[in-house]
């Protein structure tokens, strides 16, 4: 496969996957800001939305206070913002029509038509009553395309790189909603475990699609740490750390066997995957679970970058 045809598969899935994730982002800052005050915190949940959505610096430099009316439209259509939700959608389908030939008529059309979709929401109505509407249409195209794509693919080297894109975005997706809720959006006056502490934990849990697995697994009121188990440690989770990174290893390997030979992309990746299975969440807290996630963030991005030097360059 031509290293372009890769490399536009491999973004395709993972700007789908990050419109997704802005959508779980925004639907918990907005969950949160519903609240009254004595659940909701001090107010800074929509500020913790961009440090979660990692452009922080890149909305300072458009606005001056974030609010919900301009978070919202910063992180769904900006111009002035390179990853908003628009942005994402319209790379995902340049992407998908750059490499027509390698996908399915399925999941091609299951592209296109969300982009044309897309063209039928207006800005100024997303800032009020459709926004609920519009953040569940995004994350129903990220099933779409997701499920077109495993149910109708190849399991080719099409298909791997497609899988890498999806769960590189997805572990540092989940590492950065883990990172934010300990780091910065708890108030310092907040006990860990009281009321405040579990409405938010909640809102992680159902930004994840998890608030249900959670009772499946530990059949117990919510506890941070046990949730913090669960969305790093627990392969049976489909967005745990534990999880990305059991595909992630499984479709580097696929491609070492197809194409021959294997590189740092194999190594770094299986590395991240031993010290995954060989810990337990104890150990994480007693380190620091910010200083766990920060260094897993990092090694996510270390992989990402060994991915792109030896398949996509």
């Amino acid at each position: 496969m031509l290293s372009r045809t890769a490399d536009s598969l491999y973004w395709l899935s993972r700007y789908v996957e990050r419109a997704d994730y802005l959508a779980r982002v925004l639907d918990t800052a907005t969950r949160l800001s519903s609240l009254p005050a004595a659940y909701a915190g001090t107010g800074n949940e929509w500020e913790s939305a961009l440090i979660t959505a990692g452009c922080l610096e890149a909305f300072e430099e458009v606005y001056d206070v974030p609010t919900a009316e301009t978070v919202t439209e910063f992180l769904v259509s900006s111009n002035r913002n390179p990853s908003s939700i628009r942005r994402c959608l319209e790379i995902a389908r340049f992407n998908a029509r750059a490499v027509r030939t390698a996908l399915t008529a399925e999941m091609w059309e299951t592209i296109n038509g969300a982009w044309l979709e897309l063209q039928g929401f207006k800005t100024k109505s997303l800032l009020s009553t459709d926004l609920p509407r519009f953040l569940d249409w995004v994350k129903e195209v990220s099933l779409r395309v997701d499920g077109s794509g495993h149910r109708t693919m190849l399991r080719n080297d099409a298909y791997w790189f497609s899988r890498l894109g999806i769960y590189i975005e997805r572990a540092e997706s989940t590492a950065r909603i883990l990172d934010v809720k300990y780091h910065f959006l708890l108030p310092d006056q907040s006990p860990v475990g009281g009321g405040l502490d579990y409405t938010q934990w909640t809102a992680i849990l159902r930004a994840v699609s998890a608030a249900t697995s959670y009772h499946w697994v530990y059949r117990e009121s919510l506890k941070p740490w046990l949730v913090a188990d669960l969305l790093i440690l627990k392969e049976q989770m489909p967005r745990s750390l534990a999880a990305c990174y059991g595909n992630i290893v499984a479709n580097l390997d696929r491609l070492a066997e197809a194409y021959g030979r294997k590189g740092p992309s194999q190594r770094l990746a299986r590395t991240i995957q031993t010290r995954l299975v060989n810990n337990r969440i104890e150990n994480i807290f007693q380190a620091g679970l910010h200083e766990f996630v920060s260094d897993f963030i990092r090694d996510n991005a270390a992989v990402g970058d060994a991915i792109g030097k030896q398949y996509l360059a």
